[in-house]
């Protein structure tokens, strides 16, 4: 998938993407790099909203496991369960959110549930950035539904 691909299917998928300016600077298997600029995302303090920027870490973190599960063929509905977001620095620009690939360990055992149990859990990072600085860290869980999971509730 390359960034045009993603940029398209973010904007028309989830909407909030468009709404906030989101840009996709890279995406491939090993990272993803989403951009936004301030402007949408402004708070009172003339810098991002927490809001836009949690959501932006999510999108970066949810993008490079839709990338990744997207290069293997491994369809799924992939949704996030919970996550915690770390506020490290106010940030009065343009950011970006990257999401680095899991590890192969992660990553296989993740997939391998998915195909086995048609379920698949595994916690994902991604770090916004202002001014080639560090501004904050996503650490969120995601679950991905294989086509044919059935839910027993």
């Amino acid at each position: 998938m390359n960034p045009r691909d993603l940029e398209s299917y973010l904007h028309d998928h989830i909407p909030l993407a468009r709404a906030m300016g989101v840009s996709v600077v890279d995406a491939s298997p090993q990272r993803v790099v989403l951009t936004a600029p301030l402007a949408p995302n402004i708070n009172h303090r003339d810098t991002v909203f927490g809001g836009s920027a949690s959501a932006v870490a999510i999108l970066a973190a949810w993008s490079m496991l839709h990338v990744r599960l997207s290069a293997q063929a491994l369809g799924s509905r992939l949704v996030i369960q919970r996550n915690t977001m770390d506020y490290l620095a106010p940030m009065a620009g343009t950011f970006t959110a990257v999401a680095d690939a899991p590890s192969a360990a992660v990553w296989s055992s993740f997939t391998r549930m998915l195909q086995r149990k048609g379920i698949g859990r595994i916690v994902q990072t991604s770090v916004l950035h202002y001014e080639g600085q560090p501004a904050g860290q996503l650490e969120g869980e995601f679950v991905a539904f294989g086509p044919g999971y059935q839910s027993l509730a």
